[in-house]
């Protein structure tokens, strides 16, 4: 049996195939991830739930026949819920409250095979781009104590770097997988909208901008995931774009001569910091090198009209989701078990009338169709994932009485490309190919055609395999 240590960075695939040899039991990679969690979480704070007796008595009984049969897996504590758990999304409000039924992700993980042994770290209800809540604390950067993991999905992306699991499950509002996945240096993809299921309390999230999926450590790890969860849940209101074949038949296949534009100045029209930009013009020499065709180019749109509406989207999305918890619990929220930031967030959305939100979204959808023609031109766009490097903790504070879109407007500044993709519905990546001077990772971020994750997974198992990351460690690691 390897040791823990050696476990802690195989990729997912690895591990099962170690349990289906019968080289290892699920109990002993069960146990060896606690054993890892318990190591390393009290320096990162990643995992905020335990679920370390279940995960064991799972071990006891038959397993799914999955792809990922016995190998450990965290769970973030938002929209996917699982039965009989404590669910918070991070928020006081929500205490107390214990779902009685697993939602369709989760069934699908554990048909996969997967064995949960613990929540993650987010932000309150997952809004924000570093992962700092009041209720359970900040996460840490394993590369970096002192800097952000980045948000949404902070927790599961420091436990996936730092060796306590192979992947993590994550969601993406405007970043929330891809921005973590840049801080923490993983791979993160946020699939084509309705790609994966969002059942059965929702047909689809914020007017169809949240995507859910997962941090890995490996490509070939997250497009075996998504061939386990993709697909229509019962009664969704649509569905994405057929895939033509298994996500992981795409891992190695050749992706032919892709024609490529990169930028580095975001849609507000602000340029990346260097280091930044020094990423994304390394990888788009690396492309070249590869046989890409490489342009420098951006498609055309208003970026300032996007951004007044997404921020005002997320606005009312999450005075609407506040509404929906308070009318499923059965009770009104008060403003001490609500963060300033989100309490004052609610508040901006209750004032958007329902005609001007419902512009809002027609905006959204108009930009997106002024943006695809750029994609029948080109087969990916590349730019940074983020517009700095990791910040450091305390960043993005909130002063009570401050203006919330204010506080937006600098997360946008830190994050200024990856909530186009929510916006259009379109496939996105981040992934960890640049380390810059202070060995932090600086992700580079791809956007895909509408239901084109197929050439993102070719493009991304072609540049892991002529840029591996695999034995890159963090400081705080196991």
């Amino acid at each position: 049996m390897p040791s823990t240590d050696e476990l802690a960075f195989l990729d997912a695939l690895d591990q099962a195939k170690l349990v289906r040899s019968k080289e290892i039991k699920p109990i002993e990679l069960v146990d060896a991830a606690i054993e890892r969690i318990e190591r390393v979480n009290p320096v990162l704070n990643a995992v905020v739930a335990e679920m370390f007796d279940s995960a064991r008595e799972m071990t006891s009984g038959p397993l799914s026949d999955g792809p990922f049969s016995g190998v450990p897996f965290l769970m973030k504590d938002f929209l996917a819920e699982y039965a009989g758990v404590p669910f918070t999304e991070s928020s006081r409000f929500l205490s107390g409250y214990i779902p009685d039924r697993d939602t369709e992700l989760v069934t699908r993980y554990k048909q996969a095979g997967l064995i949960t042994v613990g929540k993650t770290n987010l932000p309150e209800f997952a809004i924000g781009a570093t992962t700092e809540p009041e209720l359970f604390g900040p996460t840490r950067n394993p590369w970096d104590t002192e800097r952000t993991t980045g948000g949404s999905s902070g927790g599961a992306a420091a436990a996936v770097a730092s060796g306590m699991v192979p992947m993590a499950h994550g969601n993406d509002a405007g970043g929330s997988i891809r921005i973590p996945a840049a801080c923490c240096g993983v791979f993160g993809l946020k699939p084509s909208r309705a790609r994966n299921p969002l059942g059965p309390y929702y047909g689809e999230a914020f007017s169809g901008i949240v995507a859910e999926h997962a941090l890995t450590r490996s490509v070939r790890d997250s497009a075996a995931l998504l061939d386990a969860t993709a697909g229509p849940d019962l009664g969704d209101p649509y569905p994405a774009y057929l895939q033509e074949r298994p996500y992981l038949d795409e891992v190695g296949a050749d992706p032919g001569k892709l024609r490529i534009a990169f930028a580095t100045r975001s849609p507000l029209g602000v340029e990346s910091a260097p280091d930044c930009v020094a990423a994304v013009r390394d990888v788009a020499g690396l492309c070249e090198e590869l046989g890409h065709v490489v342009v420098e180019d951006a498609p055309t749109f208003d970026g300032e009209v996007l951004w007044q509406s997404f921020t005002r989207l997320i606005a009312v999305g999450t005075a609407a989701g506040i509404a929906g918890w308070a009318q499923r619990l059965g009770k009104k929220p008060t403003a001490d078990q609500i963060e300033p930031f989100i309490w004052a967030l609610i508040k901006k959305g209750g004032e958007i009338t329902a005609p001007e939100y419902l512009n809002v979204v027609q905006d959204m959808h108009r930009i997106s169709r002024e943006i695809a023609p750029f994609f029948a031109d080109y087969d990916l766009w590349l730019t940074p994932t983020l517009g700095k490097p990791p910040v450091p903790l305390g960043t993005f504070s909130f002063t009570p009485g401050g203006d919330p879109f204010e506080l937006r407007r600098r997360l946008s500044d830190f994050a200024p490309y990856t909530y186009l993709s929510n916006a259009t519905g379109q496939p996105s990546m981040s992934m960890p190919l640049y380390w810059n001077e202070d060995d932090l990772p600086i992700g580079v971020h791809f956007n895909g055609r509408l239901g084109d994750e197929a050439t993102l997974f070719r493009i991304a198992a072609q540049l892991e395999s002529a840029r591996p990351w695999a034995d890159r460690r963090p400081p705080v690691s196991a």
